[in-house]
């Protein structure tokens, strides 16, 4: 299979930087599989976990956000956050939820204007995101929300 560059740079360290044959993408328009050729892209990234195949199976990473730019021969990822998946906080990721959960529900409880609602949405939508992948990262992939 053919292969491209890709770049998982976080803000303090370039996590992941080789020759891959595929990585599939958490975006938030809906998830992506990147393989070499892909037409040119410019994504957002949602809250979620890259899986990257390659020399020695398939390994995963866990980021809370960010951008991807694809190009034919690259990938380049800025992750708000990120770590390989063995690395991941439970506790950080947790304490993202409850931060989106106390602006959610300051949100709720005023008279809500249109953009106000229209970040209010987000907010929902952003911490949905972070439930799932919660999940995902404590082993729980495919049970119902406890939230």
């Amino acid at each position: 299979m053919a292969t491209f560059h890709f770049d998982l740079v976080s803000p303090s360290k370039l996590v992941f930087s080789g020759e891959v044959e595929q990585v599939d993408v958490p975006g938030l328009e809906g998830d992506f599989g990147v393989l070499a050729g892909h037409a040119p892209t410019i994504a957002t990234l949602k809250p979620g976990i890259i899986t990257v195949f390659g020399d020695g199976g398939p390994k995963r990473y866990v980021v809370l956000g960010g951008f991807a730019e694809v190009s034919p021969d690259a990938l380049t990822i800025l992750a708000d956050f990120g770590w390989p998946f063995d690395e991941a906080d439970p506790a950080f990721i947790e304490t993202r939820i409850k931060e989106l959960e106390e602006r959610r529900d300051k949100l709720q409880a005023g008279q809500l204007d249109y953009s106000e609602r229209a970040q209010l949405d987000r907010a929902i939508e952003r911490l949905d995101h972070f439930y799932v992948l919660n999940r995902n990262v404590q082993g729980q992939a495919g049970t119902p929300a406890a939230h």
